[in-house]
């Protein structure tokens, strides 16, 4: 009796300010709710007919899909590299280990401030900035781009900043496993004549996809939700090619006062991640029983 008693604050709270309001945003979003005064008429699914028919969203739902599969991609590449690098007891490791993983000491809107800096286009009057001035200076002038100001490039300018921001801790995830893996196992490998391409495709790396799919799971719920990152760096985009979901939520919201269509932005998003991690946490919980 006493431990449930000093369990139920925590339980009561989690209840109202967790699951009371993601249900009060679910009714909400089923309502006319598009001024500042509370208007709870019920209109059904009308909002979120409306929300897939907005080009808007159309393109923020790409948006998210491209941005991704390349922060994915990218972030899960980038760092099995490193990862494998430091793993071969390179001198001042510690050194190296803690600059890949300093980025991750800060905020996405730190480093979209930064990131905005570094891929500034520049201008006539100005020149090149930043990345390019980089590239102009050693030759490769062909390779500059508009970035976030150029619609074809839009999102993928944020994957470069987030894949920055977050590679050194995918490194950190996979450098830990490495050093998990018994070196007996490779060594094994090798005397039957194992190349070492051979041992990390077919002992390493399958031994690492618990790893791997952790990351999957983190990043990608990173990737749904992201933010700040965006309105840090970008905003929208020209034509919106740097928009996402939650941005566009914001706006809605906060700036066009449209409570509804926010809140049915919202029970979206929180679809997207639910889809997403839900098979996790089951997949976790049933490996945790068979053991």
């Amino acid at each position: 009796m006493t431990s449930l008693l000093l369990i139920a604050p925590s339980v009561l709270a989690v209840a109202v300010f967790v699951y009371g309001f993601i249900g009060f945003t679910a009714f909400a979003s089923l309502t006319k709710w598009d001024a500042l005064a509370p208007d709870f008429t019920f209109v059904g699914l009308r909002n979120y007919v409306r929300l897939f028919e907005t080009v808007r969203f159309q393109i923020d739902l790409r948006n998210t899909v491209t941005f991704t599969g390349f922060f994915l991609v990218s972030c899960l590449s980038l760092g099995f590299l490193l990862a494998v690098l430091l793993d071969q007891r390179i001198r001042a490791e510690g050194v190296f280990r803690s600059i890949f993983l300093f980025p991750l000491a800060l905020s996405f809107i730190v480093t979209g401030v930064v990131w905005r800096w570094l891929l500034n286009p520049g201008s006539v009057q100005l020149g090149s900035t930043g990345i390019n001035l980089l590239l102009d200076r050693i030759g490769l002038g062909l390779l500059k781009s508009g970035w976030y100001t150029d619609p074809k490039f839009g999102i993928k300018a944020v994957v470069i900043a987030a894949t920055w921001q977050m590679s050194g801790y995918v490194m950190a995830m996979y450098l830990a496993g490495l050093r998990g893996i018994p070196e007996e196992l490779r060594e094994a490998a090798r005397v039957d004549g194992a190349s070492s391409f051979q041992v990390y495709r077919h002992i390493v790396v399958p031994l690492l996809n618990p790893i791997t799919l952790g990351a999957v799971i983190i990043l990608g719920h990173i990737s749904l939700k992201i933010f700040d990152l965006v309105v840090a760096m970008t905003g929208p985009g020209p034509g919106f090619s740097s928009d996402v979901p939650a941005f566009f939520m914001f706006d809605t919201t906060f700036r066009g006062n449209n409570f509804a269509q926010g809140a049915g932005i919202a029970i979206i998003l929180l679809v997207m991640i639910a889809v997403l991690i839900v098979p996790y946490l089951v997949y976790s919980l049933r490996t945790e029983t068979q053991r």
